[in-house]
């Protein structure tokens, strides 16, 4: 009963939040992201009032069902993105982006890092967190502002791709950092991993597309096909989960598949688009309230190198990739500030890489986090402002 208590809170404060940063024209998302850090346990959390906020990280810890659900839907509906029809359009400018923006954030860092006279092995390893991008809160400013144009179109294949590139550029980076401290770590094997999980994932979530559009043949009516939808994102959730595999390139794979065989893809969207908002407002409040404040004074030196050249990194590699695939002025001038906001993928590899060089765990564990709670707080706003400028949001 309490955490029914507690989700029906989180809602409530939410959407209260959301309408009163309305009035400094700021994106939802952000609101959601406050009031989750304003209920946890920085803030109301410490009263311990059972119901009434998130009391500890634990706590927070135990909704993780419900990101999950979030991060599928929010996986699912980027997959819509990868339209061949689109790609035949605009050719592999996307993919082009995706790598330098990655490639420049992960060196930036890295050169930075050095420079500061830290260890080889924990600046690649930090370094290559640099490239990974939340493709969440990017893609809610875009919904909630209904944003169209050039920059919004590339942004949403550039953030989808950005979480395969991030983790082979980790595992590159991994496999170098493990190769520098341990005479026996096998270069292979420490690529082959991360491969796999990149491959598999891909693989099944193709094969989960064209198996969900053979029902989608007999089920016509929007109820029943969002039964469907809704079982096979939990499905492919939970066998990613299973086989130790990406959920988000899995369920993105399999919005793909669907994007690009299914007649009715926009009806199936728009029935995703109907019922997912409660979802995501808890995801954010949640991922708010996981903000863990106390980080902010022991980042120091090396967490204003990684938040401030990560930025550099990845506006310089979008802007270069929109010259050297000629695309629209505004692409090569506002989309790197859309890359901003960083979350769930680099909390994922900021403990994978804690394992790799145990001894900068916690070094490594504050700045990403530091990180984190920067990049999604102002992350928004920025992606809003960018898209704004672009002209491709109209309305406040």
């Amino acid at each position: 009963m309490e955490a029914l208590l507690s989700i029906a809170f989180a809602l409530l404060a939410g959407l209260m939040m959301s309408r009163l940063v309305k009035r400094w024209h700021l994106p939802a998302v952000t609101a959601y992201l406050v009031a989750g850090v304003l209920i946890g346990p920085n803030c109301l959390g410490l009263l311990g009032i059972p119901g009434i906020g998130f009391a500890s990280f634990d706590y927070v810890a135990s909704f993780s069902l419900i990101c999950d659900v979030a991060l599928g839907f929010i996986a699912f509906s980027i997959g819509n993105e990868f339209k061949m029809s689109y790609f035949k359009r605009v050719g592999v400018a996307p993919i082009v982006i995706a790598c330098l923006e990655s490639l420049f954030a992960v060196v930036f860092v890295v050169l930075g890092l050095l420079i500061a006279r830290q260890p080889l092995p924990f600046s690649l390893v930090l370094g290559a967190i640099a490239a990974a991008t939340a493709p969440a809160a990017t893609i809610m400013v875009i919904k909630q502002y209904r944003a169209k144009g050039p920059v919004t179109e590339t942004l949403l294949s550039v953030v989808a791709i950005d979480d395969a590139t991030a983790l082979i550029l980790f595992s590159l980076a991994v496999a170098v950092a493990q190769g520098l401290t341990d005479a026996g770590a096998s270069f292979g094997a420490s690529l082959l991993s991360p491969l796999r999980e990149i491959g598999g994932a891909i693989v099944v979530g193709a094969a989960l597309g064209f198996i969900f559009l053979l029902p989608l043949r007999f089920f016509k009516k929007a109820g029943n096909r969002l039964s469907l939808i809704v079982a096979f994102v939990f499905a492919g959730i939970g066998i990613a989960t299973l086989f130790d595999l990406s959920s988000l390139l899995l369920c993105m794979a399999m919005g793909a598949v669907v994007a690009n065989f299914s007649p009715d893809v926009t009806q199936i969207m728009d029935i995703c688009d109907g019922v997912t908002p409660p979802i995501f407002l808890l995801f954010f409040v949640a991922s708010g309230a996981d903000l863990k404040l106390s980080v902010l004074p022991t980042v120091g030196l090396i967490g204003v190198i990684y938040i401030v050249l990560r930025v550099a990194g990845k506006a310089f590699g979008a802007s270069l990739g929109g010259i050297v695939c000629k695309c629209d002025k505004n692409v090569k001038k506002y989309l790197g500030p859309c890359l901003l906001p960083q979350a769930g993928v680099a909390i994922g590899l900021s403990l994978a890489a804690g394992k790799i060089v145990p001894h900068f765990a916690p070094q490594i564990r504050a700045v990403i986090l530091c990180g984190t709670l920067i990049y999604e707080l102002i992350g928004p706003a920025v992606t809003k402002l960018s898209l704004k400028k672009a002209g491709e949001i109209t309305t406040n």
